[in-house]
């Protein structure tokens, strides 16, 4: 998508206007943090405990945040993991889980859920905009980071609220080492970022989502300033 798409997807912001981040710790949704700031928004970024085991996604999340000037919340959903029990390895440690996409790596819904608390939150404080970090890479898998999905649920955000709020995935035709490329001109502090579906203090190296992350910093051309176990 050429930059000035780019900026329409999003639409520069208003003086004054709001918006809403979905923002796991990750880099899309980090890239996604500095893109809606470089356009004006006042941001607020949401971020999600669902019981997931990168508990240090959460921490990332309240750094970036306060980097780029935005206000924060962390939104409780820890009693998800109970709903999610033997269906994801995200919230299960006993699932396992390799380096090639599985289907145990799908948190069913999971954008779904957070997007429409997204939308209640942004009601509730007069923002106009809920965006996250839906990008190319991730549709072949997950229902809820394709365009379609995006479409279905702004028009169900704005008849369930009657306002005009707006969903927006403005790297959604990006793959991951484009996405890497426009954080490294929006200057997104990547170390700062976590990827890793395990827990612990570093990357483990080996999940699938660390070497998704190792490859599209070697396709872009770009350091990867990662701390990996291996």
């Amino acid at each position: 998508m050429p930059e000035a798409q780019r900026r329409a997807e999003l639409q520069a912001a208003e003086p004054g206007e709001r918006a809403v981040v979905i923002l796991s710790g990750g880099p899309d949704s980090a890239v996604v943090l500095y893109l809606a700031r470089r356009e004006g928004y006042r941001v607020d970024a949401l971020t999600f405990d669902y019981g997931q085991l990168a508990e240090a996604e959460i921490g990332c999340a309240k750094e970036l945040a306060r980097l780029a000037g935005a206000e924060w919340a962390r939104f409780d959903l820890s009693g998800m993991k109970e709903l999610y029990r033997g269906a994801t390895a995200l919230t299960d440690e006993a699932m396992g889980m390799t380096g090639e996409f599985a289907s145990q790596l799908v948190v069913p819904f999971r954008n779904g859920i957070m997007i429409a608390i997204a939308v209640a939150y942004a009601d509730s404080i007069g923002a106009s905009t809920v965006l996250y970090g839906a990008q190319q890479s991730d549709a072949a898998h997950y229902p809820d980071c394709r365009e379609g999905f995006v479409r279905a649920f702004e028009e169900a955000a704005r008849t369930g609220t009657d306002k005009n709020i707006r969903i927006k995935a403005p790297l959604i035709s990006l793959n991951k080492s484009r996405v890497l490329k426009l954080g490294k001109e929006l200057g997104v502090p990547f170390k700062m970022t976590w990827s890793c579906y395990r827990g612990g203090s570093k990357h483990c190296g080996r999940c699938e989502s660390c070497l998704n992350r190792k490859r599209a910093f070697g396709e872009a051309g770009m350091s990867d300033p990662t701390v990996y176990s291996e």
